[in-house]
């Protein structure tokens, strides 16, 4: 798989039937390899290890009805009272991250309503707060360590 703009991460990855699959530990469960999941899978352990985000509060594939219709958000972080903090969206490195990718981050954060979204193709990463006070969302220079998120 492609190289990303993170550090280097130890997979569990196999072949069966033709295809490779990589072990998703969120998960608990084998999932097929596609430029999307490898780039979820690395960005899923950058914020482990990198950020220290728990695994218990992540979800992947988090289900998200949207004008009466069910989506699925990639990683959604709650926060310890168990309410949505962080959207993550997420996009093979080859599609370029467009507003459209961020109104898609916007539409599933419309009714997660977690204060910080972030998006990715695994080269490029940007990360926003989302002040529902004055209806903006704020671009921030890195993504934040778990500990220093506001978590109300």
């Amino acid at each position: 798989m492609q190289a990303l703009n993170l550090p280097v991460y130890e997979f569990r990855i196999r072949n069966t039937v033709g295809r490779q699959q990589i072990f998703d530990p969120v998960r608990k469960k084998w999932v097929a390899l596609t430029p999307e999941e490898w780039v979820r899978q690395n960005f899923v352990q950058y914020l482990l290890k990198e950020k220290n985000y728990p695994a218990s509060l992540m979800v992947v594939e988090a289900k998200v009805v949207y004008n009466k219709k069910p989506q699925r958000s990639d990683v959604l972080v709650y926060n310890k009272s168990m309410k949505p903090l962080l959207v993550l969206e997420c996009k093979a490195p080859k599609v370029n991250i467009s507003q459209e990718v961020f109104f898609q981050a916007a539409r599933y954060n419309s009714q997660l309503k977690a204060k910080y979204v972030i998006v990715t193709n695994g080269l490029e990463h940007f990360c926003c707060e989302v002040d529902y006070e004055y209806g903006k969302h704020v671009f921030l220079r890195e993504i934040p360590e778990f500990s220093s998120l506001s978590l109300n």
